[in-house]
């Protein structure tokens, strides 16, 4: 079974082979190093005269982007840590989201940021937010946030080969190293929901076979890492679970999750970035509207304290959310 940061390396490969407008934009990207965290290793040397290390300037790499892809190029965006993509935030907001609609379709932004985002390495806290919250909201930005039940290659080639679309790219750090759970087995039975976006499917992992599920987990990305493990526990429970990950974050797939949440009746969300007028807010509104007086408890939410991410692991833990936190939402919900 693939890892998530080798579905990255190979699918970026197989572009830059298979297209020539393809062209990758980053610091230290180049080979032997091939980026920060490796996503771009060997992609230098399958196409040198159209990968390119940058200066170290977000808003230049990005603004540079938005060019290329108005010239009718596929141009891949690395920003090296996610807490900078603030950098590039008035070239995606102000310019390369806008752009199409201003000039009604006329003007196509193929454009793909990528970035890594999320805690518990022990970076600190300017190096491990998860910041794709101040996106949330800003109309035709595409964000998605693989988890490890996607394969995170297929998504990247659906977006670098969709036709007009800015998309926002959000790569977990602790999930490059990841074993991908795109099959069921070791329990687990993984689904696409029904419906949905086959280019950028919503899956539903559930830990048993027959039956309906006693509560819905929906999140995204990274929160997929303290929600797997969690579902053999719960199954020894004989708590029947349907976790819900949608590899697209904006626009919501609201169709995928109240469909979930109907069926489900409790729901918990997800999220690793800060609680406040979070992602979650957005689901639990959304689910709440459709589903007024059908579900039997209030919508819980798990995400990390509103503060800064300390950089010590003790201090680390408190501020992120666990396992233990969703098993104790899990528990919430049911009574």
């Amino acid at each position: 079974m693939s890892t998530y940061l080798a579905s990255l390396q190979s699918a970026i490969r197989d572009l830059l082979a298979a297209d020539e407008r393809v062209c990758v934009l980053g610091e230290d990207i180049l080979d032997p190093y091939g980026g920060a965290f490796k996503v771009t290793q060997g992609a230098s040397t399958t196409a040198p005269d159209r990968v390119m290390t940058t200066p170290i300037s977000e808003a230049a790499i990005v603004g540079v982007g938005v060019g290329m892809a108005l010239r009718g190029l596929r141009p891949i965006v690395e920003i090296m840590f996610g807490d900078f993509v603030t950098l590039g935030a008035d070239q995606l907001i102000n310019y390369a989201s806008k752009l199409p609609p201003m000039f009604n379709g006329k003007a196509a932004v193929p454009l793909v940021v990528r970035t890594p985002m999320g805690g518990r390495r022990g970076y600190g806290p300017t190096h491990s937010q998860s910041l794709e919250k101040l996106f949330f909201g800003v109309p035709h930005l595409s964000i998605l946030a693989p988890s490890q039940y996607h394969d995170p290659g297929a998504l990247l080639t659906a977006a670098v080969q969709h036709d007009g679309e800015v998309t926002l790219f959000i790569e977990h750090k602790l999930l490059y190293p990841a074993r991908l759970h795109t099959q069921s087995g070791d329990g687990i039975y993984v689904t696409n929901a029904p419906g949905t976006d086959p280019r950028f499917p919503t899956k539903i992992v559930r830990n048993y076979v027959q039956g309906t599920p006693d509560v819905a987990i929906i999140g995204y990305g990274g929160a997929s890492l303290i929600v797997h493990p969690l579902l053999a526990q719960l199954a020894d429970e004989e708590i029947r679970v349907a976790a819900v990950f949608p590899a697209q974050v904006q626009p919501l797939p609201a169709a995928d999750l109240i469909a979930a949440a109907r069926e489900a009746k409790r729901v918990i969300v997800v999220e690793e970035g800060t609680r406040a007028f979070g992602w979650g807010a957005e689901v639990a509104a959304t689910l709440n509207h459709a589903l007024w007086g059908q579900l039997e408890a209030p919508v819980a939410r798990v995400a990390a304290l509103d503060t800064i991410i300390p950089a010590t692991r003790p201090l680390e833990d408190l501020v992120l959310p666990s396992t233990r936190d969703v098993e104790q939402a899990v528990y919430e919900v049911l009574a």
